[in-house]
């Protein structure tokens, strides 16, 4: 197990002593603090178990792996969804899969699931109860469930590296590295792909040694370097959707876990702009590792073209890859991505109620806008 103390230290510091004295804050976070360290506990206990009861794990290989990275609110997660329905070639990492990354602990939880299914489905209705409670504010944003695809962020809340920490600390200018790794020193961005790399060996170990790792992390956008590095036979696929529209949405589903926090605060805010800085600079470090991409293991999509149409965006980046696309997966995406259509959102964002204008956006990034004809405008487009 790997912990950036400093970041972790950092955010403390700062959240207790360099900021104004709110008990709200103190209270919610000692207990988050007290929660993941009950959590990484458990799962360095469960991960050292690993190595004696299923040392086959270290010999895993990961062959080719299939990366999804953009910035949030770039339809990731729907990418990710179609792709996983083919379950004969990709192994999709699942949410309880990124809070418990050891094959004991997942071990355990399927035989306890397994009892469960017995008992007259008691286990799932606890678990749909606690789904509902816990997740259900963001299903029209971003809908989460325990059994199914989700993003890596679960594994690096351990470390401490991932964009997930500004929800209750954020101090992004203060904290920059948790949400663009690249950015670190050389040995600690190395620990935490190296971190990274034993999380997804168990995870195909477990759940599919001969099939395709399946992945999806907005905060890789800053950490493709890293990814790199420790992947590098890695094909990528990169979402682009216009940032005028990502980044409002982006802000926007952060606000309102940080007005919990403080209710005294504005959308328009400091938090609110380093947030906005942070998706910026994805997207230009996107845009640049773009320009130099090895074609035969990375791809470009446009996000209006996956909400436009997705089954035949999808089954472009089965012939660009190669990846083999059997009569029934085909059938279950097409299916899959004809219910999408119907889909409407009912989440609103704008620049503008988060004090960023289009000064501020051409600034940013007025190259990739003009470059790839994107409106600092937009109209209202729904998430997918």
């Amino acid at each position: 197990m790997y912990l950036n103390i400093g970041l972790a230290s950092k955010a403390l510091l700062h959240s207790y002593l360099g900021q104004p004295f709110r008990l709200r804050r103190w209270v919610i976070v000692a207990c988050f603090m007290l929660l993941l360290a009950s959590f990484w506990v458990v799962v360095a206990v469960g991960r050292a178990l690993d190595h004696l009861l299923f040392p086959g794990f270290k010999r895993q290989v990961i062959r080719k792996p299939v990366f999804i990275i953009a910035p949030p609110r770039s339809g990731t997660t729907f990418l990710q969804k179609l792709l996983a329905r083919n379950r004969e070639v990709f192994a999709p990492v699942l949410m309880y899969q990124t809070i418990f990354p050891s094959i004991t602990l997942q071990k355990i939880i399927l035989g306890i699931a397994s009892l469960g299914e017995k008992k007259d489905g008691l286990l799932g209705e606890v678990i749909g109860w606690v789904e509902r409670h816990f997740f259900g504010g963001w299903d029209n944003m971003h809908k989460m469930r325990f059994n199914q695809p989700e993003e890596d962020d679960g594994f690096f809340v351990y470390t401490f590296v991932t964009e997930a920490i500004y929800l209750l600390f954020p101090y992004v200018r203060l904290l920059w590295g948790a949400g663009f790794a690249d950015d670190l020193p050389l040995p600690q961005r190395r620990r935490v792909m190296r971190y990274y790399r034993t999380c997804l060996q168990r995870h195909l170990y477990l759940h599919g040694r001969d099939k395709v790792l399946l992945s999806k992390a907005t905060q890789l956008s800053g950490s493709v370097l890293g990814l790199r590095e420790e992947f590098p036979d890695a094909r990528i696929i990169n979402i682009l959707r216009n940032p005028a529209e990502s980044i409002a949405s982006h802000v926007s589903v952060f606000y309102p876990v940080w007005k919990w926090v403080d209710p005294a605060l504005p959308k328009k805010s400091r938090e609110s702009f380093e947030y906005a800085e942070l998706a910026a600079a994805w997207f230009r470090h996107l845009e640049m590792k773009d320009s130099h991409a090895d074609r035969n293991r990375y791809l470009r999509i446009r996000y209006r073209d996956l909400v436009s149409d997705p089954a035949d965006t999808v089954r472009s980046i089965y012939r660009h890859f190669r990846i083999p696309l059997s009569a029934t997966a085909s059938r279950q995406i097409t299916q899959a991505a004809r219910q999408s259509l119907e889909y409407k959102s009912i989440h609103k964002y704008s620049l503008r109620e988060f004090g960023l204008s289009v000064d501020w956006l051409r600034h940013e990034l007025g190259p990739l806008m003009k470059k790839h004809g994107f409106s600092t405008s937009p109209r209202s487009t729904a998430k997918k």
